[in-house]
């Protein structure tokens, strides 16, 4: 169940102890919604700022809440964010042209992009120059498991908490790297499954809610943060090949010169020389990993549409078939949607 509060942001400090505890933010001239408190789109002026949630939603709220108060001053618009505590709300609000401009990554924006009327605009580039992430399995140090052999060893054993199908380190990726390359399922595998974000799953690692969980580079990171000693309690047993950063996806019908002023915006954000760009470099460093926005365009999802049809591929290559002609059957439509969907993504 999602929950939100629609508020004018203030400068006042707020503190958040439990990582998957939602707070209200004050902060004046920035407006906070979720995904069903979206101010209408018949208003003309304000730009409505999608953010996938890292952590929970009102943390990533206050992340972001300097650079959109900069973006607010330099075009003169008034910013209302659409912070959500899960994908799929983001998806909704996206689907209803209730978004200008997202932080996206994985499904969300190749659902965007081919179903939605948006385009991408920039990639995410981390702080040591790298466009990309790696997912991870988690476990507790002290706990019972101590490499990935030794997880995969013992199925129906352990307890595992992973993201929602729509995140690409939380499932796509070790899904498709872990357990569909080796004939597993990860929902059939485990004695259960609790989903959840990766900051409420790393919890759940160190409190001994669930034996394993995922996570990626960004996510722990922020976790060693507001918990260093829990952190500290935390062993890495995997890590998956480099998975591309997120995108910045901007609407279609948003009206010109509106449009390019904000795609400009963002991309020179944190590029300047002197003070004001050290501070807008400052700004940058809240939010977790991110230095800046390299240009890009919608080809740059090509690995996130790779990845996805590989865990179908494997999924369906070790599969239960009535005879080997069924499975080639599938196993054929399944390439024939990987080519329809790289036309629909290169097309744009």
């Amino acid at each position: 169940m999602e929950w939100a509060c629609r508020v004018r942001l203030g400068t006042g400090r707020w503190w958040l102890r439990r990582v998957g505890l939602l707070a209200c933010l004050v902060v004046p001239g920035l407006a906070a919604a979720d995904h069903d408190a979206v101010p209408p789109k018949d208003d003309p002026v304000a730009i409505h700022f999608g953010i996938l949630p890292i952590g929970s939603a009102a943390e990533s709220r206050e992340q972001w809440r300097p650079l959109l108060e900069d973006l607010e001053k330099k075009l003169g618009h008034p910013v209302s964010t659409v912070s959500v505590s899960s994908y799929a709300g983001l998806s909704g609000a996206i689907a209803d042209q209730r978004v200008d401009i997202a932080f996206l990554s994985g499904r969300l924006a190749i659902e965007a992009v081919q179903h939605q009327h948006m385009s991408v605009a920039a990639q995410f580039v981390r702080k040591d120059g790298v466009k990309g992430n790696v997912a991870m399995l988690i476990v507790r140090s002290s706990g019972p498991i101590h490499d990935l052999k030794e997880l995969l060893a013992q199925p129906g054993r352990w307890r595992y908490g992973r993201g929602e199908p729509l995140s690409v380190t939380g499932y796509v990726a070790p899904e498709a790297e872990v357990f569909a390359s080796r004939g597993l399922n990860s929902d059939t595998f485990f004695a259960s499954v609790h989903v959840s974000n990766h900051q409420n799953n790393a919890l759940a690692v160190v409190n001994g809610e669930v034996d394993v969980a995922t996570s990626n580079n960004p996510d722990l990171d922020l976790f060693r943060r507001n918990f260093p000693d829990e952190a500290s309690r935390i062993r890495v047993i995997w890590r998956s090949s480099l998975i591309p950063s997120g995108v910045l996806v901007v609407r279609d019908g948003m009206p010109e010169p509106l449009r390019s002023q904000l795609v400009d915006f963002m991309r020179g954000y944190g590029q300047g020389q002197g003070a004001a760009g050290d501070r807008e470099r400052a700004n940058l460093a809240r939010i977790p990993d991110l230095a800046g926005f390299a240009p890009a365009e919608d080809s740059v999802l090509k690995p996130f549409v790779d990845m996805e049809f590989q865990l179908i591929r494997e999924q369906a290559r070790h599969g239960r078939w009535v005879n080997e002609q069924a499975r080639d059957a599938r196993l054929a439509q399944i390439d024939a949607d990987y080519q329809k969907a790289m036309r629909l993504l290169l097309k744009h």
